[in-house]
């Protein structure tokens, strides 16, 4: 039955959600004053991003699992404590290891935190109204997104470096405060605890994650392929663990049913045609249009505003399609909104991408909470905050590797593109060539550059909207035409 305060509670798991969600985005523009301030390296940069993601992919399942067991409300305090007081200590680094190990506990507070969210809200909403709660979440996950690098530059302006982290320390408590007041404690029926399952996870996620997010910048090296390896190795184990083991901290009977293993397959596909083309997007604002950090985080507003919009669309057209159309329709019109992108030449500037990026939204907006409610529908109750992190852990691990693969064809179509009799040090990208053509005065290699760039984009952007055709027809053949009772499809 729906909890008489659950949109007190929406409002909390939404504050909660939005210290999470610019979290992660609101160091995208941090970079260089990490450079300049803390005398980071490359290499440094590289592990303050990835330390969080490291650690948070990783972590998921057993998170899951533990709010289950000991209290999803507890665990979600606990995780809002965990990154308030990282984020506290980050402002106070002075090297960048230091830094690095703050992103870390950052990203295994956030663990703690994320599961809780979505497995409080399938619990206090009924399946009336979920789809609509799930909508309002899924809206601010987006305007934590776009918010997190537009606050990250307005700090920026005006204060030092640390500014990007301590804004996260009132909101961590404002979020923590909240939720003791507001949120009911809830938990799984009492089990046993699966310590082995949980090394298995940790093992597997982590060396997964890590094996992805190397790949591009180190290729098939020696560590990849046996951080790779050893990731398969430990993921399979734990499967068959979980198989067998009397009490495991992941029901794999949940992957049985058709609504949830088609959704996950889904998300991947969503998240994996969509990350890698706002890469690029991100790169062809600031080195083609020639915008800066600012300006570039502004001219995503359009998909923010979309995705706001027709977040509601879908939980009004709710009441009268299914998941599944809703999903099939929303993948459709992403692929659309790729094709668009795969239509920019040099010739144009801002308006047709705004377009693409409206018809993206537009998508997102219709397909997402579609995705989520069957997905967290197929969700036994007493089994919620694993599911969540299940979730959580499919759509870090399908954007990883959406990154990770386009991002390759990205680097190899540019290459690919380019005429021969280019230097060396400009094919290895765009902002190496723009940075050669400044120094050397060649206003022709600045424009060939940009043009292979462009083509490569093209090519990213097309097998993006392949892929979320792939994405509505898997939807269209593997889910159920489950809807309310009301309503037929």
């Amino acid at each position: 039955m729906a909890h008489p305060r659950r949109w007190s509670i929406l409002g909390v798991l939404c504050l909660a959600l939005l210290v999470l969600s610019v979290d992660n985005m609101i160091l995208t523009l941090a970079i260089p004053a990490f450079m300049r301030e803390l005398g980071a390296s490359p290499a440094d940069v590289q592990w303050i991003l990835d330390a969080y993601i490291l650690v948070f992919a990783g972590l998921l399942i057993t998170a899951g699992s533990l709010s289950d067991r000991y209290g999803r409300r507890r665990l979600l305090i606990m995780g809002l404590g965990v990154l308030g007081g990282a984020s506290l200590l980050a402002v106070f680094a002075d090297q960048p290891w230091q830094l690095v190990a703050c992103r870390a506990l950052m990203g295994a507070g956030a663990a703690l935190a994320m599961p809780s969210t979505m497995s409080i809200l399938i619990l206090v909403f009924d399946e009336n109204e979920r789809r609509k709660a799930m909508s309002i979440w899924g809206m601010v996950s987006m305007v934590g997104i776009v918010a997190g690098p537009t606050l990250g530059g307005l700090l920026l302006q005006h204060f030092w470096w640390g500014s990007v982290f301590l804004v996260n320390v009132p909101l961590a408590v404002l979020g923590g405060v909240g939720a003791y007041a507001v949120v009911p404690e809830s938990r799984g029926p009492a089990r046993r605890a699966d310590p082995l399952g949980v090394l298995l996870s940790i093992a597997g996620m982590a060396g997964l994650v890590w094996a992805i997010i190397s790949l591009p910048h180190e290729g098939w090296s020696a560590p990849v392929v046996i951080a790779l390896g050893a990731a398969i190795v430990a993921l399979v184990v734990f499967v068959r663990w979980q198989s067998r083991a009397p009490h495991p901290m992941l029901p794999l009977a949940m992957f049985r049913d058709r609504n949830f293993s088609g959704a996950a397959a889904s998300v991947v596909l969503l998240v994996f045609s969509t990350a890698a083309v706002q890469l690029a997007l991100t790169q062809f604002l600031q080195l083609v249009l020639g915008y800066d950090a600012m300006t570039a985080a502004l001219a995503f507003v359009p998909l923010a505003v979309a995705v706001a919009a027709f977040n509601l669309v879908g939980a009004t057209l709710a009441k009268r399609v299914s998941n599944r159309t809703l999903i099939v329709a929303g993948m459709l019109v992403i692929a659309v909104s790729q094709g668009v992108f795969a239509l920019i030449g040099p010739g144009d500037g801002y308006p047709l991408l705004a377009a693409g990026l409206v018809l993206m939204g537009i998508g997102t907006g219709l397909a997402t909470p579609g995705v989520f409610a069957t997905l967290m529908g197929a969700i036994p109750p007493q089994h919620a905050g694993v599911g969540s992190a299940v979730s959580d852990t499919i759509q870090q691990a399908g954007m990883a590797l959406g990154v990770a693969a386009l991002g390759s064809l990205l680097s190899a179509g540019y290459l690919a593109a380019l005429p021969a009799g280019v230097p060396h040090g400009a094919r290895t990208s765009l902002a190496e060539a723009l940075g050669t053509a400044a120094r050397t005065g060649s206003a022709g290699l600045a424009q060939v550059a940009r043009e292979a760039f462009l083509s490569s984009m093209s090519l990213v952007s097309t097998a993006a909207a392949l892929l979320s055709v792939a994405g509505a027809v898997l939807a269209l053949a593997v889910l159920r035409r489950r809807t309310p009772a009301h309503v037929r499809d």
